[in-house]
Formats: structure tokens, C-alpha cells, sequence
């Protein structure tokens, strides 16, 4: 199912949660909406779901509007941050309830619901809690069910609204790992909410970077990482350094003062000048632990520069707390031009 979101725009009294906001999705694609707090991704997964009604734009399902069309009859999964289970119901009834409540035409046999059900226990990998209730799971297995019951109905789109939010560091990196193997089965057209950029770095096929009821930019992982639109993407996505300097060569452009920004891997750490862009700084802090070496450096004039060297590098340097070095950019992610 291909979803077209066509200047879209909505506003809580005076504040406007998105701004004529437009975006195309291929069928199967697993999106993330990226943003802070009040970025507006919520707000556009819920009108595409058909909880919020947009003031102006369209929303088109496969090519189709879907203004007039009620939430129940657009076939869309909906999975919440905190799992919204019936708690009063066994983990088989909060997955067969969507089953169960269709008009009586549609509805299933009682057989057919239990084939379905366990069908789904066996996709998440839990058809042996069928008969628990949801206080006797952990919030992994809780989020989980949700999923199951969201394709249930066999959705056309899947949506998820911050759907590791609630969950500890290393169940969520556990979770997405299956979410991304989990979508490349099923195919489901599915759009994600979060805040996370390693999350969205991980899991998605396309990055929709949102701020401020816009959206900034829309690539694959890579391409928003490493070639950022705007400053806003650039420091939304990860550390970044901020280095000033004088473009000589470029013509048209001698003697402009820029803004370079590196991220703390693109730097190298070295004793002596490498270039005219080298910055002499001195280390005050060392963080060894991890695969990559993380190390805090204060300019002279004052400036705090983060750098990522490997294990090896900082072998080979010796690398301790007060040693003066030179900071060098390997590659600059991000060129701003003062006006």
C-alpha cells in the first residue's frame, strides 16, 4: 500500500503541528519520522491513521482519498508506546478482539480466529503465552502482543508511535534487530514515530527528518547521516564539531569565513600540524571503554572538540588527559557559509 501525504497542515489553537507537509511512501517501505519533541511526527502518523483531522491537504492510500473514510474501514495496525493490552483479557483474547468485533459478515468462525491467533503467537515468536495476561509478561514480550494484534486484521499500513519508547536500552536494541527482520518477511507498508536517531539509523529503509511542523529532509540512513540538508539534521543525527576557517581556493570565495562541521570520527588525532585546518587542543578527558576510544579536547580559545579514535590509534599515540595535540578534519559532513 502506497501512502501520499499532500500539503498537510493542522494547528492546536495557535500552535501549528505541521505546515503544509507533503511525503510519498512506496508500498512496503519501512519509514521512521524522526524529530524532537513537537516536531509534529505523532500528529501526522495519527491523521494518516484517521484519529486527527487535517485543516487542509490530503492523505491518499494507494492513490485513493481517504477524507471521507472512517478509521475502522482504512485497515490500518496501530501500535502505541505503551501497548494499550486489554489487561482484563488473556494475551489470545487481546489479539483475536480485533477479529471478533468486525461486522458479523466479515467476522471469522471461532476456528478460524484460533488459527489466526496462534498463527501470529508463532510469527512474534510467543505461542506459548497465549493464556497469560498481559501483568505476567515482561514489556518486550507486552510489546510484542501489541504488534500481533495490530496484523490481526491484516493491515494495509502499519503505524508505531514510539513503539520501544517505554522499554530499557537493551531490550529496545533487541527489539528493533527483530522489527527489521520481522518487516523484511510480511512487507507491510510501515511508518515508525521516534526520537531515537539510532534507532531510525538501524531499523528503516528512509529517514523522514521532521522539525518544527516541516520536514527538513527524507533519505535513506546514509544518505541524511553523511550528506545532512541542514544544520538542524546535521546536529539532530549525532556529535558534531564546529570548526572556523577561510576559503582560499574556491573562486568567488577567497577570504569568506566558513563553518566546518566534522563529526568526531572524521577527525584525526595527531602531535604535529597536519594542515592549515589543524587545531592545536589539549585532552581533558578519555573515555576507553567501547570499541571506539571517545576523547574531549579544549582549543586555546576555548572551544570543546569531541573525537572518536579506534583502539589501535590510541595505542599508537599513547593518548593521556593534558597531552597537547592537533585535531585535523578527514572529511567535512556539513559546509555553512557566513553571509
Amino acid at each position: 500500500m502506497s501512502i501520499k501525504v499532500d500539503k498537510v497542515t493542522k494547528t492546536f489553537g495557535q500552535f501549528k503541528a505541521l505546515d503544509e507537509v507533503s511525503l510519498d511512501i512506496n508500498t512496503g517501505e519501512l519509514i521512521a519520522l524522526l524529530g524532537p519533541s513537537g516536531s509534529g511526527k505523532t500528529t501526522l502518523l495519527r491523521i494518516i491513521a484517521g484519529l486527527e483531522t487535517a485543516e487542509a491537504g490530503e492523505i491518499l492510500f494507494h492513490g485513493e482519498d481517504t477524507k471521507e473514510t472512517k478509521v475502522k474501514d482504512r485497515n490500518v495496525g496501530f501500535v502505541f508506546q505503551h501497548y494499550a493490552l486489554f489487561r482484563h483479557m488473556t494475551v489470545f483474547e487481546n489479539i483475536a478482539f480485533g477479529l471478533r468485533v468486525k461486522p458479523k459478515h466479515l467476522r471469522p468462525t471461532d476456528a478460524q480466529i484460533k488459527e489466526r491467533v496462534h498463527e501470529l503467537l508463532r510469527l512474534v515468536q510467543l505461542d506459548w503465552v497465549a493464556n497469560r495476561y498481559p501483568a505476567q509478561l515482561s514489556g518486550g514480550q507486552r510489546q510484542r502482543i501489541a504488534l500481533a494484534r495490530a496484523l490481526a486484521i491484516e493491515p494495509r499500513v502499519l503505524l508505531l508511535d514510539e513503539p520501544f519508547g517505554s522499554l530499557d536500552a537493551q531490550v529496545r536494541k533487541e527489539l528493533r534487530q527483530w522489527l527489521r527482520r520481522f518487516h523484511d518477511d510480511l512487507h507491510i507498508t510501515t511508518l515508525f514515530v521516534t526520537h531515537d536517531q539510532e534507532e531510525a539509523l538501524e531499523v528503516a529503509d528512509k529517514i523522514v527528518v521532521m522539525n518544527k511542523g516541516k520536514i527538513e529532509q527524507v533519505g535513506s540512513p546514509q544518505d541524511v547521516y553523511h550528506n545532512p540538508a541542514s544544520v538542524f539534521v546535521l546536529n539532530f543525527l549525532g556529535n558534531v564539531n564546529i570548526f572556523h576557517a577561510r576559503i582560499e581556493e574556491e573562486q568567488g570565495a577567497a577570504g569568506k569565513p566558513r563553518r566546518m562541521y566534522v563529526r568526531p570520527h572524521q577527525l584525526t588525532v595527531s602531535r604535529f600540524s597536519l594542515s592549515a585546518d589543524s587545531v592545536k587542543a589539549a585532552i581533558t578527558f578519555i573515555n576507553p571503554a567501547g570499541s571506539m576510544v571517545k576523547i574531549d579536547a579544549k582549543s586555546r580559545q576555548g572551544e570543546i572538540f569531541q573525537v572518536e579514535v579506534s583502539q589501535e590509534e590510541h595505542a599508537q599515540l599513547k593518548l593521556a588527559k593534558n597531552d597537547e595535540v592537533f585535531l585535523t578534519p578527514k572529511k567535512i559532513t556539513y559546509c555553512e557559509y557566513d553571509i
